[in-house]
């Protein structure tokens, strides 16, 4: 079901470990001349273009794209307890974790008249993307809204796709979970026309500042093809997990925790990178014996026996820790011997889960921790979704007479270095008897 990748007695120095765990085949380039066309067709032609593509996508004519707020209301009136009280423990832990993000303003004085304060501000409007496609993913509202709601935004729009079976409005769970966060203004619109309306601002959806949230290639080429009209935050591809372990991790944990992410799309990547054969031979059996009575039976053999999922064997941990570092995953599990310390020597993941019991799908709901994170690599240099992601940093600077003269001769030497003297004249101006 999942293949072997064999490192062992790789020459460390020269090998490319990055290379040598490949990834799902997600081109977003090939998706750029249908989704232009979307976008522009969305700029053009506004709501009709994106009433379009509903019933080209989604197979619904949607009359009114936003919901109205009694439906909102109405959705969570209807939700399921036991499936409130726990979007309600996960939005409690993650509001936890993001107060604790909060940044100040860091105020230097540089000498008597002479300060620069780095001043951290909200953005001020910003549209989220929640996909619905395959599965209505309710605990990525949570993880794009509580973020942005600590952080101070003032302007919230959240778009879902609209959901044939429910009439062309958004997925109730979906709409409960705005109605607990209270968010009010929620779009049925999907794909790259949800980007694109986001950033041009269509029909009744403003202009936004800042698009975030997954989705599928054709909203991640949106997001590329738009990033200069719209700030976003990642283009994110198919999910995927790495598993760094030795012989003392569970087998049927592991299998189970490849599982959970295969389950996902069958694009989505699965890697258990491990010095054991032993224990790289009980998890092929108990993925074997796992997957045959899941519920998604065909999409999880699709992803594990991919080209992007694999079992990689390397001579030790310490080969191990080169290969996840390379491969820089989205989610990594450390369930070795000594996990924590492994742990503190990663340093490209998107997020790390330590021990045997912190799998992924604690992260996905209920750790506290933000499961927007970056994919297909890019763990080694950008950051998963945070309160950050909805601030801008602004320097103020404030200098008095004194302090200006204090540096004009340094201003002026360093314009003229330049050749380009005006600079230096707007100091040296105000010096003049």
């Amino acid at each position: 079901m999942i293949q072997r990748i064999d490192l062992r007695g790789a020459d460390r120095s020269t090998v490319d470990y990055r290379a040598a765990v490949p990834r799902a085949d997600f081109d977003v380039e090939a998706a750029v001349p249908a989704v232009h066309a979307i976008c522009e067709a969305v700029r053009t032609r506004g709501v009709d273009a994106i009433r379009e593509y509903s019933e080209r996508f989604d197979g619904i004519v949607v009359d009114d794209l936003r919901i109205a707020p009694a439906a909102i209301t109405r959705a969570l009136d209807e939700l399921d307890p036991d499936i409130r009280a726990g979007l309600e423990e996960s939005v409690r832990r993650l509001r936890a974790t993001c107060a604790n993000e909060l940044e100040q303003d860091a105020v230097t004085d540089l000498g008597p008249g002479a300060r620069v304060t780095h001043r951290k501000v909200a953005i001020d409007r910003v549209g989220l993307y929640v996909p619905g496609g395959i599965a209505p993913l309710v605990s990525s509202v949570l993880m794009n809204v509580v973020p942005a709601q600590t952080a101070g935004v003032g302007s919230i729009a959240l778009a879902s796709p609209p959901q044939k079976e429910f009439g062309g409005s958004v997925h109730p769970t979906i709409l409960a979970a705005c109605a607990l966060l209270g968010v009010d203004e929620v779009y049925a619109v999907g794909g790259a026309q949800a980007i694109a309306m986001f950033a041009y601002g269509t029909g009744p959806c403003a202009r936004v500042d800042l698009v975030t949230g997954p989705g599928n290639i054709y909203t991640v080429t949106a997001k590329r093809l738009l990033k200069g009209q719209v700030g976003i935050d990642s283009e994110a591809g198919p999910t995927e997990i790495a598993i760094l372990a030795d012989d003392t991790a569970d087998p049927a944990y592991v299998a189970a925790d490849l599982i959970s992410q295969a389950e996902h799309d069958p694009l989505a990547a699965s890697v258990l990178v491990t010095p054991s054969t032993t224990l790289a031979a009980a998890v092929e059996a108990a993925l074997e014996d796992q997957v045959a009575v899941t519920k998604h039976v065909e999409r999880i053999r699709t992803s594990l026996s991919g080209n992007q999922s694999g079992i990689v064997l390397v001579d030790d941990l310490e080969q191990g820790l080169d290969v996840v570092n390379a491969y820089a995953a989205e989610h990594l599990e450390v369930q070795t011997a000594d996990a924590s310390a492994w742990a503190a020597r990663v340093r490209n993941a998107g997020a790390i889960f330590v021990g045997p019991y912190a799998p992924v799908s604690l992260g996905d709901y209920c750790a506290g921790s933000n499961h927007v994170l970056p994919t297909a690599g890019c763990a080694c240099h950008s950051s998963g979704l945070s309160v950050r992601a909805f601030t801008k940093s602004v320097h103020v600077v404030d200098y008095s007479r004194d302090a200006l003269e204090e540096v004009a001769g340094h201003v002026v030497t360093l314009a003229d270095a330049e050749n380009l003297p005006g600079h230096g004249a707007a100091v040296s101006v105000r010096f003049r008897d």
